[in-house]
Order: structure tokens, then C-alpha cells, then sequence
């Protein structure tokens, strides 16, 4: 576990649930891709996930948390979520939305409760990593546990 004064507000969530999770974090991890962030830390590219925020034709918000070497395919991922289409966010509304900074956004903790769908990707693992809330800052946790703490659905959501 991460040391007290490192710890994250989805640290904090995480034990309350009593959800195991392993903390990893980067030093000076501004400015660099979800990939560069996994090749830094010796993780599987493909089992580190990124979270993006997106707004469907409704007004309606999503969240999509895909392979951090992946592109959203915005059609499947409106499939998903029953929507015409979607775009995503604009970086400007993202800290207001949801509380958290581009490059540091998680799907745990959010200001309020969005539609969560994971690329059924992440089944090929038993666990994956996400961002813990803060840049550089992440989290492994397992696949049965994540739905433990957000209500989330897995579906085909990246181009191939």
C-alpha cells in the first residue's frame, strides 16, 4: 500500500470498500502517455487502462476505460452506451465535471456517478491498472473487484 502522505482519494475509497489494490506511481510523470507511464513501470501495455470522459448527443455524460495504447471508437462505444453518437469531453469541462485533472483521471471517485463501460479487453486480465486520481499516480486492482466500488459493463469499445 502507498504511504500515507501519497495516498490517493481512490486509495482512500478503495480500503473503505475493502478492495485490495497495489499502488504504483512514477515520478515527473507529467506530459507522458498512459503508454510511456506503463513501459516506465514494467507493465503490460494491454493491462493498463486509461479513463475518458465523453458527452452522447442526450447531454449525457459517459466514462470509458480503455487500453491506455488504444483509440476510442466513437461509434461502438455509442452502441454501447444506446446513444446516436458521442464525443468526447473538452479538457476545459473535465476538473469541473468530474474532480480530477487530464492525465490523472480515474473512474473510482468521481464528483458524481456516470455511466462507466470498460473495454472487454480488460477480461483477458485478472486485474488491471488505472489511474489512482492523480498524474502518474496508479492503481492495480482486480477485474471481480472493480464493480465492487463503481457499477460498470464491459463491451467492444477500441479500434482494432
Amino acid at each position: 500500500m502507498a504511504k500515507k502522505d501519497d495516498k490517493t482519494n481512490v486509495m482512500r475509497l478503495l480500503e473503505q470498500k475493502k478492495i485490495s489494490y497495489e499502488a504504483v506511481s512514477l515520478d515527473n510523470a507529467d506530459g507522458l502517455t498512459g503508454e510511456e507511464i506503463a513501459k516506465a513501470l514494467n507493465e503490460d501495455p494491454g493491462q493498463a487502462f486509461k479513463t475518458l470522459v465523453t458527452t452522447g448527443k442526450s447531454g449525457t455524460h459517459y466514462v470509458f476505460v480503455i487500453p491506455v495504447a488504444s483509440e476510442l471508437n466513437l461509434k461502438l462505444a455509442a452502441s454501447a452506451v444506446s446513444e446516436k453518437s458521442i464525443e468526447m469531453l473538452k479538457q476545459k469541462d473535465l476538473l469541473p465535471l468530474t474532480g480530477y485533472v487530464h492525465g490523472g483521471c480515474s473512474p473510482i471517485g468521481m464528483k458524481k456517478f456516470f455511466t462507466t463501460t470498460i473495454d472487454s479487453s480488460a477480461l483477458n486480465y485478472d486485474e488491471i491498472y488505472f489511474s489512482a486520481g492523480k498524474i502518474g499516480h496508479q492503481v492495480k486492482v482486480a477485474i471481480s473487484d472493480i464493480d465492487k466500488i463503481i457499477r460498470v459493463s464491459y463491451a467492444d469499445v477500441i479500434n482494432h
